[in-house]
């Protein structure tokens, strides 16, 4: 058995690949009706919080604050030995604070979050960067390889939020950087169409230039199932990081200040593909 707590696009997600495997998780949400569609899908979900413990609890929340609350009404009611995988995108200073807390209370704490959005969580295809113990994460491996066909031990607590980080800081600027080179190309009288097989056949292609802009910018999908107000979160997270350790960030600094720059005219709750499209349109921060 395992639980998922956190049912957003994500969470439900995984919930589902599981079911689709075989497994009925615990499932649980703040939301009565995220409960319910855990519940509708085949989940088991439980009276409280309390009862959605298991071998294996895999997290999946918005920030430190909605973890902490988690752990605080959770691990007094996990067995000993429990595993807890959180995927969530966080700063490494703060997972190693929940490391000492769930070691405290018998239990271990890795720090897992994915790559892959929610399809890939669907499809059981995600990337994982661990953090913490190797042991807990052999532990654990089984249950995770059912959402995630790469599961990588980066090293001790906080290590796999530092991975996720430098990741999506460096995805956030290919965004920026596509949205505007490509809006180049087209002033020129070279459109997108034309320029992304050139792109993607050549040395400057990334994954903003393979997937998202074929996949839900030049379609107008807007679907990834991940916001920019998320996008932000990481971003901030990984220019707070920047500035604990003392790494200069130059070009990711100015690609930083565009994604608080177009908080405007790309909201929060819109899909975070929409800031390359608005720099490519003219959107200026």
């Amino acid at each position: 058995m395992a639980a998922v707590i956190g049912l957003g696009n994500m969470g439900l997600a995984m919930a589902g690949r599981l079911l689709g495997q075989g497994v009925v998780p615990r499932a649980w949400d703040l939301d009565p009706a995220k409960r319910a569609a855990a519940a509708a899908a085949g989940a088991q979900v439980p009276e409280g919080l309390a009862g959605a413990g298991d071998a294996l609890v895999v997290l999946s929340l918005p920030n430190e604050a909605a973890v902490g609350a988690v752990l605080a009404a959770l691990l007094p009611a996990l067995p000993a030995g429990a595993v807890i995988a959180d995927t969530s995108t966080l700063s490494p200073g703060a997972v190693r604070g929940f490391a000492q807390q769930a070691a405290a209370a018998g239990c271990d704490y890795l720090d897992t979050p994915v790559s892959g959005g929610p399809a890939g969580a669907a499809a059981g295809t995600l990337a994982m960067m661990a953090g913490g113990s190797a042991a807990a994460l052999d532990r654990a491996r089984p249950g995770l390889a059912l959402l995630a066909t790469r599961i990588l031990h980066i090293g001790d607590s906080g290590a796999g939020q530092v991975a996720k980080l430098v990741n999506n800081l460096m995805v956030a600027t290919n965004l920026v950087v596509a949205g505007e080179a490509l809006r180049l190309g087209a002033l020129a009288g070279v459109p997108p169409a034309a320029l992304l097989p050139v792109i993607n056949g050549a040395t400057g292609r990334s994954a903003a230039t393979e997937v998202n802009w074929p996949r839900w910018i030049t379609p107008a999908t807007f679907d990834s199932g991940f916001s920019a107000g998320l996008m932000r979160k990481d971003v901030r997270l990984a220019v707070a990081l920047a500035q604990a350790v003392g790494a200069p960030l130059d070009a990711t600094a100015r690609a930083a200040a565009a994604w608080e720059g177009l908080s405007a005219a790309v909201p929060d709750d819109a899909d975070f593909n929409r800031l390359s499209a608005a720099i490519f349109a003219g959107a200026a921060p």
